[in-house]
């Protein structure tokens, strides 16, 4: 991982509380919070990542081996008709 640039600290914020308009709330801006946090989404998200790329790699997997039995089925179905002496002719009209 690469290193981050090394942070200054935020001030407090005054806002407004959301639940009382006009009623000022100190929301603590502690950079070690939001490096935490950082840090579980980045982890997160890395998961999330790796849990995608498995399920993918396993539909993937599960459409060549639905591949192969569709070839299989198809050959056995050629080898059938050869031996009941069906050609393989185009239907008529």
């Amino acid at each position: 991982m690469t290193s981050t640039p090394k942070k200054t600290p935020i001030k407090d914020e005054v806002i407004g509380s959301p639940g009382t308009p006009g009623s000022p709330t100190v929301m603590s801006s502690d950079p070690k919070n939001v490096e935490d946090l950082t840090v579980f989404v980045e982890n997160l998200l890395g998961q999330m990542q790796d849990k995608f790329q498995l399920m993918s790699d396993n539909i993937l997997t599960k459409m060549d081996e639905m591949g192969s039995r569709i070839d299989e089925l198809e050959s056995n179905i050629t080898e059938l008709m050869q031996q009941a002496g069906i050609e393989d002719a185009p239907p008529n009209n």
